[in-house]
């Protein structure tokens, strides 16, 4: 009755998929997901200006670590990891923090042993000092103290680094976990201690300092093998015997997570008359 009234054709109807695909902006739902009962909690700051949150699909995907997001100091809790993810205003995040007591929260942890990782705007943060004097950040620029916890400074420039990276982590509990990632960030931060990784080309990156760690590098989880230390390092840390998992690329996850979607988007539409439609043989 439509194709008679419209003259158009219904080539099918695709039904909700149930198929783990990155969301796209800090509306995604995974964000206000109820944490899943896994033995290990780690807990991601849901910072108002969140960025690349996609960081960390593969520690959600890893069988005994359970990922929630943040944003309320009376949600926090004793989280077994703390992650300062990426955002797109780094300054105004941390005064957030400041004024609703989630920085406060997530120094004490900190100095009770409890590992913090920072993500560029998270690893900025951690630092002691944030300038802008170019008003890069916000338009009346300015300085910010940062959260005092890595000996680093980072100075706001207009210049955006970009790039591909390959790296490998250092020292600690992570140490020699291959990453594989990227640079995106408007800061040049000044390191006064241990790098955390080093960088294909032999550069040192980020920094470590007991038990926090701070790093430039997006899809630093993705070789599947960062996720499988960090789990078995905090699994040690609590007592609990680590699974055997064996470290699975995320680009090899997304595709198989990619081929379940054609499949269902195949399965749903006539495919003969699009392609002819299309004009594709």
């Amino acid at each position: 009755m439509l194709e008679e009234k419209t003259g158009k054709q219904v080539l099918g109807v695709v039904p909700y998929l149930q198929v783990d695909v990155d969301d796209e902006d800090s509306l995604a739902p995974r964000l206000g997901r109820s944490p899943s009962h896994k033995p290990l909690d780690a807990a991601v700051i849901r910072l108002p200006r969140i960025s690349n949150f996609t960081d960390f699909a593969p520690l959600e995907a890893h069988p005994q670590v359970g990922v929630r997001y943040v944003d309320d100091p009376r949600r926090l809790g004793n989280p077994d990891f703390i992650i300062l993810p990426g955002t797109k205003s780094t300054m105004n995040d941390l005064l957030w923090m400041r004024q609703n007591g989630l920085e406060a929260l997530i120094q004490k942890l900190a100095g009770a042993g409890t590992p913090v990782l920072g993500v560029c705007g998270g690893y900025q943060m951690l630092g002691a000092a944030l300038r802008d004097p170019d008003g890069v950040e916000q338009t009346a620029g300015g300085s910010l103290r940062g959260m005092g916890l890595l000996p680093v400074e980072t100075d706001f420039v207009s210049e955006k680094s970009r790039s591909r990276r390959t790296a490998e982590v250092l020292s600690g509990p992570l140490a020699r976990a291959r990453l594989d990632g990227y640079e995106i960030h408007m800061g040049r931060t000044e390191v006064h201690g241990e790098p955390f990784c080093v960088l294909d080309g032999g550069q040192p990156e980020g920094c470590v300092q007991g038990n926090v760690w701070g790093t430039y590098l997006h899809g630093l989880f993705d070789s599947g093998e960062l996720v499988q230390r960090l789990a078995q390092f905090l699994c040690e840390r609590k007592g609990l015997r680590p699974e055997a998992a064996e470290a699975v690329s995320h680009a090899a996850y997304q595709q198989k997570q990619f081929d379940l979607l054609a499949a269902g988007v195949r399965q749903a539409l006539d495919l003969r008359v699009l392609y002819q439609i299309m004009g594709v043989g």
